[in-house]
């Protein structure tokens, strides 16, 4: 058994949602054919086309790194590299799996806010047909970003043509889909605009390992399927897997959850953001807080509460809600990080 605690370092220290635990267990009877030709999966086909068009393909995995490495595989040729933002969670934050397991490039370009723009994604959109460059080929952008911030569906729809108009394919990782879908007010497929493949996330939602490739363009990304095998991301017992995501998607449960997640995240902003010792840094438009504190301060938190330095330098640290976070939650924290002023 585990200790009680409460944390604002990931929404990945969330347990699992009882609806998704729930549907596992409710798939938990009788015999499936394996390897994803199941019923549970071809509901969740369907399902998918429901959200995001007919001509949209889903290949459950493992996890999020999973799901990014094996759909910049599907999106590239060899000799081919991909472009983001260099705050991007497949850059900083996956052991460099991108290099290592499909030997891919990465032009990084630093943002403010997590955020591509044209301007920024031509300043690595360049050198094309010559030999000594590594080409670039794909546009990859987070929604919602690692920090916390958002691109309006019209907006990433206009910074995807821009990447089209310069030969690039669009992957979109969506770990935090529904947290940016929900800020924005708008449907999952409009928070990924312009995209030709999406990580879909469900883990940081409620799930307990949920998380898909979505192709939405099958003439931008062929293989997936034999790519995802050839990266050890194809589950035998897949119906488990489908279950969450069908859990999640097939009705309201993930607006649910990421409706309070972003609820709490903006409550915590607001009881800690006229504090003098503290100065929020971005936008809160999903279920994550960023501000700088005195380091002094920093350390005295720590010892008591779970949460990131996001930047050793500048001070800054992260603090993410999650679906299971309470209101008492967050006021507890709040109060915590009052009395830890200087």
């Amino acid at each position: 058994m585990t200790t009680t605690w409460r944390g604002f370092a990931s929404d990945n220290y969330a347990g699992v949602h009882p609806e998704v635990m729930a549907a596992m267990e409710r798939v938990n009877a009788d015999h499936q054919v394996s390897y994803g030709d199941d019923d549970v999966t071809a509901r969740l086909r369907d399902v998918i086309r429901d959200l995001f068009g007919s001509r949209a393909e889903v290949f459950p995995v493992f996890n999020g790194t999973g799901a990014n490495v094996v759909a910049l595989q599907a999106l590239t040729h060899r000799w081919e590299s991909v472009i983001c933002p260099a705050s991007a969670h497949v850059n900083a934050d996956e052991g460099g799996a991108p290099e290592v397991m499909a030997g891919l490039k990465l032009w990084t370009i630093p943002t403010p806010d997590g955020r591509l723009s044209t301007d920024l994604l031509d300043t690595e959109a360049w050198g094309f047909g010559v030999v000594h460059r590594s080409q670039p080929g794909v546009m990859s952008v987070t929604q919602s970003t690692e920090y916390g911030t958002t691109y309006a569906p019209d907006e990433l729809g206009r910074l995807a043509e821009h990447a089209r108009s310069r030969g690039l394919r669009v992957h979109v990782d969506g770990a935090r889909l529904a947290n940016a879908a929900v800020s924005l007010g708008c449907t999952l497929a409009e928070a990924a605009t312009g995209a030709d493949v999406v990580s879909l996330g469900g883990t940081k939602n409620g799930g307990m390992l949920s998380e898909a490739i979505v192709v939405l363009n099958p003439d931008a990304a062929q293989g997936v399927d034999f790519l995802r095998k050839t990266s050890m991301q194809l589950a035998s017992k897949m119906r488990f897997i489908s279950a969450q995501l069908l859990a999640l998607f097939e009705g309201d449960l993930w607006q649910r959850n990421a409706a309070h997640a972003n609820a709490m995240a903006r409550r915590l902003a607001e009881r800690v953001g006229e504090l003098e010792a503290v100065r929020i840094t971005q936008p809160v438009q999903a279920n994550a807080v960023f501000a700088v504190l005195p380091a002094g301060m920093t350390i005295r938190l720590q010892q008591e509460h779970r949460f990131y330095t996001w930047n050793e330098h500048t001070g800054e640290v992260r603090w993410m809600c999650s679906w299971d976070t309470t209101e008492q939650d967050v006021d507890a924290f709040a109060d915590a990080i009052a009395a830890a002023q200087p």
